[in-house]
């Protein structure tokens, strides 16, 4: 996992448009095993930021979008919604189209600025205000760093991999969501 990971950084630091041609489903399952467990632990660590942005009173988080989800809908709908309808709709819209990018500066330039816009993207699951537009790099940063993982999976692999890493890791969430309801 290591390896995954220094790997994933070097690409991060200097994203270029290169296939990885091993080819070996077994690789390619551990690889992916390994950027899914990144994933999660990237956003587990940033977790605690939202806690303290939370309990200082600076954002409400009960009028986060998911918080309307969750009491619009039922779970099997919800769980459609964010594992299928979400990822299939954003990796097609922010991830596709990188590949179209063949020159080495404008692939690199079009990386950074899906990256971002994706992350961007998601301030709006906040009620906006003066304090979660001056927090933005904060409460996108979980989605932002993930849009680069994805990219990195989705140049590497193809978009079926990231289609599928962003299913898993929004599918591995939702079931902390449920469990945590159940309790």
């Amino acid at each position: 996992m290591k390896n995954t990971f220094l790997e994933l950084l070097k690409y991060l630091k200097n994203p270029v448009l290169e296939k990885d041609e091993n080819t070996n489903l077994n690789y390619r399952i551990q690889k992916f095993i390994h950027l899914l467990i990144i994933c999660i632990l990237t956003s587990s660590l940033l977790t605690p930021l939202f806690f303290i942005v939370e309990n200082l009173g600076w954002i409400d988080m009960e009028q986060h979008a998911m918080e309307n989800i969750l009491k619009s809908y039922s779970k099997p709908i919800i769980f459609l919604l964010v594992t299928v309808i979400a990822p299939l709709f954003e990796e097609l819209l922010f991830r596709a189209p990188l590949t179209l990018f063949q020159n080495a500066k404008s692939f690199k330039i079009a990386f950074y600025i899906f990256t971002v816009i994706f992350g961007l993207i998601h301030i709006t699951n906040y009620h906006i205000t003066s304090n979660v537009l001056l927090l933005a790099p904060i409460l996108i940063a979980p989605q932002t760093i993930l849009g680069g993982y994805l990219g990195f999976i989705r140049v590497r692999f193809g978009l079926r991999w990231s289609i599928l890493l962003h299913a898993c890791y929004n599918a591995f969430f939702m079931f902390i969501t449920f469990a945590g309801q159940s309790i």
